[in-house]
């Protein structure tokens, strides 16, 4: 029999996304004889049985187009607002599920999407994943699709900021995407030649970049380039975001739900002291160092547009091998990069394994070496 399949694109919009529906819905229909359909709006659309077939001309001249043609959403199956109220629509993705009589279906997304795509896997449904989002922060995988298109983005920018700074003799500080993973920030600061690079994994300090900017100007560098994680916190911030996160895990050890709450409530606030930290860490360093200083957020700009060659190839890949998953029978996997190939890792793996940027990475290593500060030292 025809093997029936959907797809759904969940989570942030991403580059490559497109890419990643047409190589799987191709190779599908074309090797494997198969029927695809796609969900609009990630899970809501599976709750709300809105669907779309994507056989004929559908798939064709996608290859190029940024966003997705399915839409997208951050619903949960199992936290979704339903005219004002939040519920677990988990069974209704279920029924709807065989109601389409599906023999899978193919979550495209990041991290959230990958929890998501494992509870439904333990409700009994064959569900398989592609890693999506240009944080590059998915676990088991080498890249993600999206990341290579947000990277060059990133990198054009502070390319332009440079003329900027130098003319006008200032500190620019660009905020780059990336709430707790610095990759982003990492390469298009290494790659735009910024001479400090602020990372969620590197706790700051205000003196020690302030000091790198003062050496500069001692050398006869009278502006600097400041490429900042949106993520990125101070030494103190750290220090305190560490305490409450165990005291949390203590509380949900216990089963305290009253401290859990107490202490949930604690870092959300936490969190919403921290908007518009790039523009107060510019007025600090403009204090500090003497310098005038500019902040540029670039947000959304980094998602958008049309997705790189590598991009598109990624997707391609990832699609075409999805496809040939589904058709030998596999499930409850993500199709991770591996090199120039790819492998299924179980979902149980990939769910909640953020992959953060170590100390000691290469690329932190290599940046080091040519000077650029990471307000670490």
């Amino acid at each position: 029999m025809t093997k029936r399949i959907g797809i759904l694109t969940a989570g942030g919009d991403s580059p490559g996304l497109n890419a990643a529906i047409r190589g799987v819905g191709k190779a599908a229909q074309e090797a494997f004889g198969m029927r695809v359909i796609g969900f609009r709006d990630g899970f809501r659309g599976l709750v709300e049985n809105r669907s779309v077939d994507l056989g004929g001309s559908v798939l064709s001249g996608i290859l190029t187009i940024g966003g997705t043609i399915l839409g997208t959403s951050r619903d949960k199956p199992h936290k979704m607002k339903i005219a004002g109220k939040t519920q677990d629509m988990t069974d209704l993705i279920v029924e709807n599920y065989h109601r389409n009589h599906l023999d899978m279906l193919v979550c495209l997304g990041g991290g959230g999407t990958q929890k998501n795509a494992l509870q439904l896997a333990q409700k009994g449904l064959n569900v398989i994943t592609l890693p999506k989002t240009i944080d590059n922060d998915v676990g088991m995988t080498d890249t993600t699709f999206g990341f290579d298109t947000a990277l060059g983005i990133a990198t054009g920018a502070i390319d332009r900021l440079h003329s900027t700074a130098h003319s006008h003799h200032r500190i620019i500080v660009v905020e780059i995407m990336g709430h707790r993973s610095g990759w982003l920030a990492l390469g298009s600061g290494i790659a735009g030649g910024a001479d400090v690079i602020l990372l969620p994994e590197i706790p700051y300090s205000f003196e020690a970049i302030a000091d790198a900017i003062s050496h500069r100007v001692k050398n006869g560098k009278n502006f600097s380039i400041v490429a900042v994680a949106e993520g990125a916190v101070d030494t103190e911030q750290a220090a305190t975001r560490a305490r409450l996160e165990a005291a949390l895990a203590n509380a949900e050890a216990s089963e305290d739900k009253k401290q859990r709450k107490e202490i949930k409530a604690e870092l959300k606030a936490l969190e919403a002291d921290y908007v518009g930290h790039t523009m107060k860490l510019a007025h600090r360093l403009e204090q500090m160092t003497g310098l005038e200083s500019r902040p540029t957020i670039l947000g959304h700009l980094q998602r958008g547009g049309t997705p790189s060659a590598g991009d598109r190839l990624l997707a391609t890949r990832l699609g075409t091998a999805c496809a040939e998953y589904i058709d030998d029978g596999l499930s409850g996997v993500m199709v991770a990069a591996r090199g120039d190939s790819t492998e299924p890792v179980p979902l149980e793996q990939v769910a909640g394994n953020k992959k953060l940027v170590p100390p000691d990475h290469p690329w932190i290593e290599s940046a080091r070496r040519v000077g650029v500060c990471f307000g670490d030292r």
